[in-house]
């Protein structure tokens, strides 16, 4: 009887807008996701317990420049048929393909890298079992899996740990944050001209805005059309009015998910570490800490699920997008949908990419900063890709009749002046404290 009246409710449920709603959602969502990794959450910790609530500006002002940087991949790889390395390659030199390439190697290796240290640390925080045990574990795990099964089943098994996440926002209110604090600190900007603002301001956009969310956004809305049977470029090309207005809604609510959990974990950490006093981060014990008001003892636990969750989400969509990129630029077959066998190459890339992010723990970087520099790497190499975004999708050449609109472009060219700024600002602040 029970039964039954779950299976009708679950079919009301399915039939109606917000069923439908739900269903339409695909690679938006798991971009979104995947964009809380363990460096977006630690770069966010650092960011608050930095500077209290005074960097809460950056989760309404990234809001926009990501959600159409973006919706402008997703709208690429839905009419090219193509990935973004595809694209670049049909369209531009082969020194302009490798130049993209380059910047998206050396971010997400570093990513990569960080990630996993992240993933290590909080693992020995828990079982006082030395990261360098861990470090190899999690990389042969998310190989094994990714080889063996699908970036769709490990988004099933491990999306719920990502939940832990939304302890963020109760502990935020547990805190009792001062309210008008806050609400100021999230409509009014508060800038310093100093080298560590900047780079925070820099890491927060970088783990917001990132590279291989690009490369990966194109590459999955064509996995969606080859899901459909459209398994050929020229079958692929083309996207209906409704197609991208799914699309549009699928980008926007990934991107909504993931700035609203920015906004809580900076106002969580603003509220606790930045109050009592603890403003250097430098282990994963500290940053667990933020969540003390809600969890108490097991504040550690909490914060190992949320990091571990969004790390076995977001370390296979790095890799995965460098292997990608790679593959397309050399124009072999491949995908995460595809057997080992069938797609040998891609896998090797994706496997190298793990390695050599491993190797770089074996190099004794604290964790937790260099998760936050990973984040300002990926915010000083995003410019010139955006701008490559931004160009790609407003020519007839590649996109025919469905250019960006004004506002797409408008917002992508603002967010590569903006980025490249803080760049600029950043490196030029560090010279000056360095002579």
């Amino acid at each position: 009887m029970a039964a039954s009246t779950i299976e009708k409710a679950l079919k009301r449920v399915s039939g109606s807008k917000l069923g439908d709603f739900f269903q339409e959602l695909g690679p938006g969502l798991i971009t979104g996701a995947a964009d809380d990794d363990p460096s977006g959450i630690s770069t966010y910790s650092v960011a608050g317990a930095s500077f209290g609530y005074g960097l809460l500006w950056t989760a309404l002002f990234s809001f926009p420049l990501m959600a159409a940087v973006q919706l402008m991949c997703a709208r690429l790889g839905m009419v090219t048929g193509l990935g973004l390395a595809g694209a670049v390659r049909r369209r531009y030199s082969a020194p302009v393909l490798w130049a993209a390439c380059a910047l998206l190697i050396l971010a997400n290796t570093f990513n990569i890298g960080a990630d996993l240290g992240g993933m290590a640390e909080v693992m020995q925080m828990m079982t006082s079992v030395t990261a360098y045990f861990w470090l190899p574990l999690f990389t042969i795990l998310i190989v094994v899996l990714l080889v063996w099964s699908s970036y769709r089943n490990i988004v099933r098994l491990f999306k719920w740990l990502t939940l832990a996440l939304f302890a963020y926002v109760l502990a935020a209110f547990l805190a009792h944050p001062q309210w008008s604090e806050v609400l100021k600190a999230t409509f009014i900007p508060s800038l310093r001209l100093d080298a560590n603002y900047i780079a925070t301001v820099l890491g927060v956009l970088g783990t917001t805005i990132s590279p291989y969310l690009f490369f990966w956004q194109a590459a999955q809305e064509v996995e969606e059309e080859r899901a459909m049977g459209r398994k050929t470029v020229h079958a692929r090309r083309g996207a209906t009015d409704k197609e991208l207005q799914v699309a549009h809604t699928d980008v926007m609510t990934g991107m909504a998910f993931s700035n609203v959990t920015m906004y809580f974990i900076i106002l969580t950490t603003g509220a606790t570490l930045y109050i009592s006093g603890q403003r250097d981060i430098e282990t994963a014990r500290q940053a667990a800490e933020a969540l003390r008001p809600l969890a108490g003892s097991a504040a550690y636990l909490l914060f190992t699920l949320g990091l571990i969750g969004t790390g076995m989400l977001g370390v296979p969509v790095l890799a995965g997008s460098a292997a990608y990129a790679v593959s397309e630029s050399m124009h072999w077959r491949g995908s995460l949908s595809d057997r080992p066998t069938y797609a040998p190459k891609f896998y090797a890339v994706l496997a190298t990419a793990m390695l050599m992010g491993l190797v770089l723990n074996y190099l004794h970087f604290n964790a937790v900063r260099m998760l936050f520099w990973s984040a300002v790497l990926n915010g000083a190499l995003a410019p010139p890709l955006v701008a490559l975004v931004t160009i790609l999708t407003s020519d007839k050449k590649v996109m025919e009749s469905r250019l960006s609109s004004p506002l797409l472009q408008v917002l992508g060219w603002l967010t590569t002046v903006i980025m490249g700024g803080a760049t600029i600002m950043m490196v030029v602040m560090w010279l000056r404290g360095r002579s």
